[in-house]
């Protein structure tokens, strides 16, 4: 029986990574953080004797080696981080912290564990940020991040490629773009829509707020995503990949289309608020998964609309 190891196991993406991997087999070891509050709500469900929690957290050396040496994991997929990029204006410090060094001390672990597992790195299409705004980006476009997230993603992504050039681990970096889902936290743009909208129809609130609805981006459906997360591992070659829908969608058309399931006019319940804008913004962002299609035979199952559709069934039976 394979052993997984996931950092950021309570996240959107960690849950259903788990689910993949459990249904495969595997025995799926998770690192969580202590909190006051629970954080559990995505993986409650999950009741398996292979599925086992762990606390810890990126910014803890000596556990994270301890971990690695006790569980032995045939894999790592690496998804923990400060993942809002607006919320990394407000504690750079943590979240490059966390996101970029947390990232150098897993790293370390698995390197003086002589262990030798394959070894997945959650990517970011921010990555990208301004560069050749509106045109296609794959593996070889530049990079010009534009958040502290962002930058600190950019750290963790290059020393990963140390970590694979330097000592021969065993790595994958997935490019990710926005991936969406039912589970995907209430303060992401997406999720506020269908969570917003949902409240507005049942009379619990009157207006959605955002901020630039003209920002257009390249959504996916999470499920898909973590499929690729697991595909790279199954690969023969360690190697970097963008994994995205190669269509492009502006947050006011998210909107405009979740209002059409509800029946509610967009004018009647948005609100444009400055102060949801960011320092700095990025316009847009469509990626290139046609060397995932090539290499790993992935492509994406669910559409754009299917994919609110999904998100809006969901909040309004919630």
């Amino acid at each position: 029986m394979k052993k997984a190891f996931i950092t950021g196991v309570s996240g959107q993406d960690g849950s259903y990574l788990s689910e993949l991997l459990l249904n495969k087999g595997y025995e799926v070891h998770g690192l969580i953080r202590r909190l006051s509050t629970f954080n559990r709500e995505r993986i409650n469900h999950i009741y398996d004797n292979n599925f086992k929690l762990h606390y810890g957290d990126m910014g803890d050396t000596s556990n994270l080696c301890r971990l690695i040496k006790e569980i032995q994991p045939d894999e790592v997929y690496h998804l923990a981080a400060m993942s809002h990029v607006g919320v990394s204006f407000d504690i750079p410090e943590y979240s490059y912290d966390i996101t970029g060094v947390g990232t150098l001390r897993l790293l370390e672990a698995i390197r003086i564990s002589s262990l030798n597992p394959c070894i997945y790195n959650a990517g970011t299409s921010e990555l990208f940020g301004g560069s050749d705004s509106g045109r296609l980006l794959n593996e070889e476009s530049p990079f010009h991040p534009k958040s502290p997230y962002a930058i600190s993603k950019l750290y963790s992504y290059w020393m990963m490629r140390l970590y694979r050039d330097a000592y021969g681990m065993r790595i994958w970096s997935g490019i990710l773009f926005n991936h969406e889902s039912p589970r995907r936290g209430e303060d992401f743009i997406t999720r506020k829509i269908t969570l917003s909208i949902a409240r507005i129809l049942s009379g619990k609130q009157q207006y959605l707020e955002v901020g630039n609805i003209n920002a257009e981006r390249d959504w996916g459906y999470a499920p898909d995503y973590v499929e690729a997360m697991w595909m790279m591992l199954q690969s023969r070659k360690p190697d970097d990949f963008v994994i995205a829908t190669g269509e492009v969608h502006s947050v006011k058309e998210f909107i405009e289309k979740s209002c059409y399931i509800a029946d509610l006019s967009f004018d009647d319940v948005v609100r444009v608020n400055p102060l949801f804008l960011r320092p700095v913004d990025v316009s847009c962002l469509c990626g290139d998964a046609s060397k995932a299609k090539r290499v790993l035979g992935w492509e994406p199952k669910v559409c754009f609309d299917d994919l609110i559709g999904i998100m809006m069934k969901a909040d309004m039976e919630r």
